[in-house]
């Protein structure tokens, strides 16, 4: 008798749960109807083509209908991988990816920063979006006229040419496209002109939510401009700092491929090659489908454990983290 009795108050509890989620669902309906567009297109188009990575281990040839080549052809497991392991290129292109990503890292990551609090302290609104306006115009320069830009501006009877030995720096115009050392550091130099600007304006958002009565305290107690700076825009900034450093560093193998593409030549290819453009040469210039499919996981699969890593690792050291 005692059993019976104890049973249904045991699932009282559950039923009661239940009721609640389906209520609460009920109450935020419009919510999630606001929020299904949004998400049937991340499902289509983030979620769906996730299924092509099943090329990465197959060899695909293609040929008559593309589902009949792509559920027919040989699977080979993880050879291409091993392909790309034990090739050539693997530590040449490894190389120039990484160090194209660690110097746009280096200089472009605290350059919005530095740039957002610079503008933040303008004191005339005219001026200050005036600075804005012609910080972030590059962002939106298709990367075919950046780099026309950057080639003339390179070029032997390019200015920065003619500056340099109108300084004396140099007595012959210096070989920037010519001179594979150059290279690395004309990305990450585009890359940080491009981009400065549109990232500061995430970190000026940040310096806009900062409560003003800690500025005035601030400067109650003596603190410069500086101090100011020092000890209450950057510690308000951290959070927004380290999340983007982490997406930043999970992106490290994402080096790029319409700069490398378009500013490449045979002279500077050693140095230029990164994952993007081996990938879209092995695999659609020369038809190897399967093997540039297999590469992009490799650079996929690194990326998501690099974010992992650097979250935890942020977790712990600053108690912020993405997730």
């Amino acid at each position: 008798m005692k059993a019976h009795i104890e049973q249904p108050l045991q699932r009282a509890p559950l039923l009661g749960k239940n009721n609640g989620k389906w209520k609460r669902l009920r109450q935020q309906k419009y919510l999630w109807l606001m929020i299904m567009p949004a998400f049937l297109c991340t499902l289509l188009f983030s979620y769906t083509p996730m299924f092509g990575l099943y090329m990465a281990f197959i060899n695909y040839q293609p040929g008559g209908s593309f589902f009949g080549s792509f559920f027919h052809s040989e699977f080979v497991g993880l050879r291409w991988f091993q392909y790309f392991f034990d090739n050539g290129d693997f530590w040449l292109i490894m190389r120039n990816t990484l160090a194209q990503s660690s110097l746009s890292l280096l200089f472009g990551f605290p350059a919005p920063i530095i740039l957002a609090i610079a503008i933040n302290e303008i004191s005339s609104g005219a001026f200050k979006r005036i600075v804005q306006t012609i910080s972030y115009l590059p962002h939106f320069i298709s990367w075919v006229i950046a780099a026309n830009i950057i080639v003339t501006l390179l070029s032997s009877q390019g200015l920065v040419n003619k500056v340099l030995m109108l300084l004396h720096i140099t007595d012959k115009p210096v070989g920037f496209f010519q001179n594979g050392h150059y290279f690395w550091w004309i990305i990450a130099s585009s890359n940080m002109w491009k981009d400065m600007g549109f990232n500061a304006i995430m970190y000026l958002a940040a310096i806009a939510s900062i409560n003003p009565e800690l500025f005035e305290a601030a400067k109650v107690d003596g603190a410069s401009r500086m101090k100011q700076m020092l000890y209450v825009t950057l510690p308000a900034l951290r959070p927004t700092i380290v999340i983007l450093l982490i997406l930043a560093v999970g992106g490290i193998l994402n080096a790029g491929f319409d700069q490398q593409y378009l500013l490449q030549n045979n002279l500077v290819l050693k140095y230029s090659d990164v994952i993007d453009t081996y990938t879209y040469r092995y695999g659609l210039q020369n038809g190897m489908f399967s093997y540039g499919a297999a590469v992009g996981l490799f650079k996929s699969v690194v990326a998501f454990i690099l974010v992992l890593l650097v979250n935890r690792l942020a977790k712990k050291v600053n108690d912020q983290s993405l997730f």
